[in-house]
């Protein structure tokens, strides 16, 4: 499938690129469906030049995407799990102990937004996670947050992720998504008991600095640029690095027994079922409790093994990592499972309630054969993006 994305509102300065032919065909080995998002580096240059341009407007214009969060009911217990293997762990890497103002404190630098236009062409953003790869290159959310079951199509369109985004800012850089990989159940039958993606992406970009040139300079710059009161300006960038090496990676976890104690991230957004919005959005927010020793359904979504956690917080979480043996010193666990659906369990139509699909060995299958896929970086040594 192919898709040209035009830009809306002008939030998308003249740089000559469009977001074209950024999804293929999608392909599966063994369970796990894999599909290319920018494919080469051209196309990651106009996904990048997308959300650079403008002082980062389309960022900003993003709103945090919903997809069923309509659907909010209460879930049923199942029963019991039954793993399909022992369970394993892959350590995290780095620290990710967040720098600066005291807000941060507690939030690991490794969980940000992941942006991305959906099949109605509308800038959305869900949560998500860096998580430990062999490459340092690989990102944790929900599947939805990166397949488009809304519009039933394969991927989303200009897909990035920003590492501790806070209040407009990306203060390490923006990574464009390079290959994401689900299990197959989810891309073809929307199974959300399946509701989980790592997602390869480049090196990461950093706004550097505006400088000044002529016509000439202008019209061969391959990047963000702009023209104002008859001059011409570059917006140059920078190689941020390796997504793993910059913000560190979250372990990862899998087949591990239910009701244990996880702290859960993200950035809630959307009002609660009675017209309520007590979260904004801009800033990151946190849950701490044991999930359930019962796996959870909901039949509306195919789902029959979720884990569920007593979570207050609305649409904008999903995609956020569950994180298992959380270490408040060094802001890294292990990723066990991800905000997947909202659930009002008392019936007052507020949201109390978040589930997760069970992390078990078609999990780490899927983790297993994103980890190892290299991507590269995209920034030129005189702050251009390269063709």
């Amino acid at each position: 499938m192919t898709r040209i994305l035009l830009p809306a509102g002008g939030a998308f300065l003249a740089t000559g690129l469009l977001a074209a032919g950024l999804s293929g065909a999608a392909q599966a080995d063994g369970g796990v469906s894999h599909d290319p998002m920018a494919r080469n580096n051209a196309q990651a240059v106009s996904v990048a030049s997308f959300w650079l341009a403008s002082n980062g407007a389309a960022l900003r214009a993003a709103r945090q995407y919903t997809w069923d969060a309509k659907e909010v009911r209460k879930v049923v217990s199942k029963g019991g799990y039954t793993p399909d293997g022992s369970p394993g762990t892959t350590a995290p890497t780095g620290s990710a102990k967040s720098a600066g103002s005291a807000q941060n404190i507690n939030l690991p630098r490794t969980v940000g937004k992941v942006f991305f236009v959906d099949g109605h062409g509308k800038f959305r953003w869900c949560s998500a996670t860096s998580i430990q790869s062999n490459q340092r290159n690989l990102v944790a959310t929900a599947g939805h947050c990166v397949y488009d079951t809304d519009a039933n199509r394969a991927v989303m369109d200009n897909w990035v992720f920003v590492p501790g985004y806070y209040q407009g800012k990306a203060p390490w850089g923006i990574y464009v998504g390079k290959q994401a990989f689900t299990h197959y159940d989810f891309e073809v039958y929307e199974d959300y008991d399946k509701d989980y993606a790592f997602v390869t992406v480049y090196n990461g970009i950093l706004f550097d600095r505006v400088k000044q040139v002529d016509r000439r300079d202008y019209e061969s710059f391959t990047g963000p640029k702009r023209r104002w009161g008859g001059h011409y300006y570059l917006l140059l960038s920078k190689d941020a690095g390796r997504l793993g090496d910059v913000v560190g990676g979250q372990g990862f976890a899998w087949n591990q027994a239910s009701g244990k104690y996880v702290r859960t991230f993200g950035y809630p957004a959307a009002p609660h079922p009675d017209g309520n919005k007590p979260y904004s959005g801009v800033t990151p927010k946190h849950c701490y409790g044991r999930t359930t020793g019962k796996a959870v359904g909901a039949s509306w979504l195919k789902i029959e093994e979720h884990i569920g956690l007593k979570c207050a917080v609305t649409p904008g979480y999903d995609g956020g990592p569950w994180l298992l043996n959380y270490s408040n010193a060094k802001r890294v666990g292990y990723v066990n499972g991800v905000t997947s659906t909202f659930a009002d369990q008392d019936g007052n139509d507020r949201i109390d309630y978040i589930t997760s699909p069970y992390f078990d060995g078609e999990t780490a299958a899927v983790y297993n054969a994103a980890k190892n896929v290299w991507s590269g970086k995209i920034v030129g040594p005189r702050g251009e993006l390269y063709r």
